[in-house]
């Protein structure tokens, strides 16, 4: 049995993962709904997985993070304790996670494996360009993007799918929470 792949994204409507200036982590958009509703989808058992980027953004945020900020949100800490993989070439051992496995080589191939033999589905927050390559391999099964009411044009970053293949996106789920952040969930389909 082949493990299911969720590329769960947080974005901006014009499509970027993150902004300068004075826009916080959610851009200032979360509600209860939102956190409770994350909270729940981490309480899972499942694996993460995370490009060598994302990881030490989130190590780098967990060392600075104070208790009552953003950072240690009940679902960012469910989050942090279960399982890791970190794939990279370029990082080196130990981890700054609890239950983090380091898996050098590409990350197509380690997802592939991983797929085959996890006995629980795997999950990555962010990761954009590693994402948007195991999308291009045909391994993402889900595609969760929970859709901030704002745009950035002046102050986006990281444009979640810049440089992605054409894909038929599939509903397979939406969710309203806090009245105002969309969750959609689709079944990629490369197109053509």
């Amino acid at each position: 049995m082949t493990a299911t792949y969720t590329f769960d994204v947080f974005s901006s409507l014009d499509g970027f993962g993150a902004a300068s200036g004075d826009w916080t982590g959610y851009w200032g958009k979360q509600g209860p709904e939102l956190l409770d509703h994350r909270l729940a989808l981490y309480e899972e058992d499942q694996r993460m997985v995370f490009g060598a980027v994302t990881y030490r953004a989130f190590a780098q945020m967990w060392a600075s993070g104070t208790e009552g900020s953003e950072v240690r949100d009940p679902w960012v800490v469910r989050m942090r304790d279960l399982p890791a993989t970190v794939v990279s070439a370029t990082l080196t051992g130990p981890l700054d996670w609890p239950d983090a496995t380091l898996a050098a080589g590409d990350a197509v191939d380690v997802v592939a494996r991983l797929k085959e033999e996890s006995g629980v589905p795997l999950r990555s927050h962010g990761s954009l360009s590693m994402n948007r390559a195991l999308m291009a391999a045909g391994l993402v099964d889900r595609v969760q993007v929970t859709l901030f009411p704002v745009i950035t044009g002046r102050t986006g970053l990281d444009p979640v799918f810049r440089g992605a293949a054409d894909f038929d996106l599939e509903l397979i789920g939406t969710r309203t929470l806090d009245g105002r952040v969309q969750e959609l969930v689709y079944r990629p389909v490369p197109h053509g």
